[in-house]
Parts: structure tokens; sequence; C-alpha cells
């Protein structure tokens, strides 16, 4: 739990909790879960939890598509405030059923359970290997995620910076771009100021100067 006392310690808004970062992230297990929102939630910041049973393409088949299901319960049962998801056709577009079903079923267990909180969705960087960027875009935000983690279709978002702001442009507000890939104390300033982007994603190592959406 070391990587999110450092968050708590760097002022981050919330954290995305993941196990096996050098994977790209894979969902992590339930007890890390439940400490991460108890430490997370005492220092007032928020938890989303990366759903993604394994590591390679985002495109699932039924199996799995049951097992992300289960996980997703998991973290909402363990005080998660959000869930990171994302899953691709063979096609590389959103594959709509499945997001759709993830996120019906989040948002009927948050009813259920007489939470008031609001429950975040975030579509992770399957974003950024789809096939048409703007018509994934349009399918995310008819899906009603209310964020894409994404680094403008780079390697990095710096890198990824024109795109980013494309999306930015073209998201005309009916969901926030999250910047993330690469990002560091020493660039996020500048890859914000040149995007438009409001927030940023990133380890922050060495954390950051001032007070910033992370």
């Amino acid at each position: 739990m070391s990587a999110v006392r450092r968050a708590i310690g760097c002022r981050a808004d919330r954290i995305e909790l993941c196990r096996n970062l050098e994977l790209d992230g894979l969902t992590p297990s339930r007890e890390d879960m439940r400490q991460a929102v108890a430490e997370c939630h005492a220092a007032g910041v928020k938890v989303h939890v990366l759903i993604r049973s394994r590591d390679g393409d985002f495109v699932y088949n039924a199996d799995e598509v049951r097992q992300m299901a289960d996980e997703i319960r998991v973290a909402l049962e363990e005080g998660a405030d959000g869930v990171v998801i994302g899953a691709l056709t063979k096609e590389g577009e959103v594959d709509m059923p499945v997001c759709r079903g993830w996120i019906e079923a989040a948002r009927a267990f948050t009813a259920a359970s007489g939470s008031v909180r609001p429950l975040g969705i975030i579509f992770h960087r399957a974003f950024d290997v789809c096939r048409d960027m703007r018509q994934a875009l349009e399918d995310i935000i008819a899906l009603g995620c209310d964020r894409l983690l994404t680094s403008g279709h780079a390697s990095s978002a710096f890198e990824g910076m024109p795109v980013l702001a494309e999306l930015v442009k073209a998201s005309d507000g009916r969901l926030k771009i999250l910047a993330g890939a690469g990002v560091s104390a020493e660039n996020y300033r500048q890859i914000m100021d040149m995007t438009g982007v409001g927030e940023v994603h990133g380890s922050f190592r060495g954390g950051i100067p001032v007070r910033d959406n992370v």
C-alpha cells in the first residue's frame, strides 16, 4: 500500500487502484481494495478500481466478461467510489453490449446498496488502440462514462497532446478527458495548458509541486 500512501501524500483527488503495473495494471485483490478504501477515505481521497482480468488485448470472451462483472461487484462491496473499465470488439470498436452490461450492473448494485455516493465510471486506455477514435469517443459518451483515460492515441500523453486537445474539443463537456501515460511532475502542467484537459493521471513518484486535479 506504499503507492496509496504516496498518492495521499501527493494530495491526489483520487487513485486508480490496480496490481501488476508492469502489465499496465490488473484487477487488485479484495484485500487490497479493502485496505486502500479504508486509508483513502480516511484522507478524503476517492478510490477507483481498475477492472482488467488479464493482460494483453481488450477483446474478452464470455467467461472473462463474467469474471470482470464479479470483480466490479467485489470492488463496490468494498466501498470503491468507481470502476475503470474497457472492452473492444475484434474490429477495434468499443464493445457496447459488454461495457453497457458492466455499467448497468454496477449502477444496479449501487442503487440496491442504498449508497448515495455518485458512482464514477472511467473508460481506460483501451480507447488508445481503438480503430476509429471519434466514433469510440461518441460510444463512450453514450455509455454514460464520466471520464476517458487516454494518451491521445500515442505512447505518452506528452506525445499525444494534439489529439488530446482535439478530444477535449470534441467531447464538449459531455465527459472529462483524463490525460495519462508518461505524465510526471515535470510535464503535467504543460500537458494541461496545451490540451485543455482538466485532469491528469500518473504515478507522480516524486510528488507534485502544487494542488491540481490528478
